[in-house]
């Protein structure tokens, strides 16, 4: 008979996590952008495989993280956040790839966070409860810190990868 209670109070605590990370997501993203069309992008990467292919994987590395921080937040959440945690780890190896080197200091920084995340929602998903929930929101923090910072050095080659530029 306790199942109701414990399903009860993770709904409850899944609901919080959905409010966290909604906050997070209008922190994060303060304006949309039009890199919609990863494929327009990287059409052009024949032309100049260094930067066309590097602003192609930093669209689509913002198009993973944008997909991170607007996850819905339900009884399959976790799954959810480590499907989506693992297309911007992918994303982000492919752009260190291409970037032969170059934003080394912000792509270990996104890493690290990343990797900090990958931690919260194990326990998370071990052990739902406010702390594991708020781990969890304070780990998406530092990914979107740290996504901001990458993202604002790549913006250098791509303007278009530029983070939000109303602050």
């Amino acid at each position: 008979m306790k199942l109701p209670i414990v399903t009860w109070t993770a709904g409850r605590r899944l609901a919080l996590a959905a409010c966290g990370l909604a906050l997070l997501a209008g922190c994060g993203s303060g304006s949309t952008s039009s890199s919609s069309s990863p494929s327009a992008t990287s059409s052009s990467a024949a032309a100049s495989p260094s930067g066309s292919a590097l602003c192609a994987d930093a669209a689509a590395l913002r198009s993973s993280l944008d997909q991170l921080r607007h996850v819905s937040v339900q009884p399959g959440a976790v799954s959810q956040i480590t499907a989506n945690l693992n297309n911007v780890k992918a994303a982000l190896t492919t752009l260190v790839t291409n970037a032969h080197g170059r934003f080394q200091a912000q792509t270990s920084a996104l890493s690290a966070a990343l990797d900090t995340l990958k931690t919260a929602v194990s326990s998370l998903g071990a052990s739902p409860g406010v702390s594991t929930v708020s781990g969890v929101v304070s780990a998406l923090g530092q990914v979107n810190t740290a996504s901001q910072n990458l993202l604002a050095a790549v913006n250098t080659d791509c303007p278009s990868a530029s983070p939000s530029s109303s602050g």
